[in-house]
């Protein structure tokens, strides 16, 4: 990572006293190196940890530190086996107050703020039969936030059931303080007014990809099992609106295209009966056989 101009390092820091109280900036050196790993074997130390409150928080935190070109950091757990948690610039950080969630449609659908843990979804969604879709195997500890930005799946969900596929709604703040929550038609009008541009350029990717066969057989052909790797540009094949576009690049994206406030998530029933059994084929083939597509 570029080291920050200090002329731009000193404005920035310098204005945040206006957004951020100095409770919630960590600025010690022993509190910042214990934020300088996550779950992976990097080690970077942060020059300052914040802990915003709310949407308005951050919106400004993201305006400020875009003004004065300061590269931001988002963490949830940071449970991270690749280094996404941690940063020597900016990391931003969950507190107490990001983990609202509510169940919607007698369990049909989770609404969730990103610091809600994903085993506590699940507890929530318990008398209802129901589950999210994402079972990571860190889900006791790992939070929706890291879940989105990761496009978590899991052991037994694959790709029908992950995050991206399981998306119903997501209120996001992009980098220059833009606020989109697709559950408002309000907010959705304004956001392709103001960013007319950036929904065209999606619009025409969109139709690049499409009309060109090769293309769009190989990202096809990449997108059939699980893959984390880079954006989901499946989004562009699966897709026709630019706004559900730019909402399924977001999952995945490791929180470099925006903020995931809130996400709502289709979740999937939770069988009353279950087992587990040991079989015996005479072959890898014979067994994949008998998996259900």
């Amino acid at each position: 990572m570029t080291e920050p101009q200090t002329s731009n390092w000193q404005g920035f820091v310098t204005q945040l006293d206006g957004i951020l109280p100095a409770a919630r900036q960590t600025t010690d050196l022993a509190r910042r190196v214990a934020y300088s790993t996550d779950a992976s074997f990097y080690t970077l130390i942060p020059k300052r940890v914040l802990w915003p409150d709310n949407t308005e928080e951050v919106r400004r935190i993201l305006q400020l530190a875009k003004r004065w070109h300061i590269p931001v950091t988002f963490r949830a757990a940071g449970t991270s086996l690749s280094g996404q948690a941690i940063s020597d610039s900016v990391l931003i950080m969950l507190n107490q107050n990001w983990r609202h969630a509510q169940v919607l449609r007698e369990g049909r659908q989770i609404r969730m703020q990103p610091g809600l843990i994903g085993a506590q979804a699940n507890r929530m969604l318990a008398p209802y039969a129901a589950k999210i879709g994402p079972d990571p195997a860190s889900i006791n500890t790992c939070k929706i936030g890291g879940i989105a930005a990761n496009n978590a799946s899991g052991m037994c969900c694959g790709v029908k059931h992950n995050t991206y596929h399981t998306l119903a709604d997501m209120h996001l703040i992009l980098t220059d303080g833009t606020e989109l929550n697709t559950r408002s038609l309000q907010s959705c009008k304004k956001f392709s007014h103001k960013h007319k541009k950036l929904l065209a350029e999606l619009t025409g990717l969109r139709d690049e990809v499409r009309e060109n066969p090769t293309l769009r057989a190989h990202i096809a052909h990449q997108f059939r099992l699980k893959n984390t790797m880079g954006y989901g540009l499946n989004a562009l094949l699966d897709y026709d609106d630019p706004l559900d576009i730019l909402t399924h690049l977001i999952i995945g994206s490791e929180g470099t295209l925006g903020f995931v406030a809130e996400i709502t998530l289709h979740t999937i029933p939770v069988a009353p009966a279950r087992a587990s059994g040991l079989f015996i084929f005479e072959s890898a083939q014979a067994a994949c056989a008998h998996i259900p597509y």
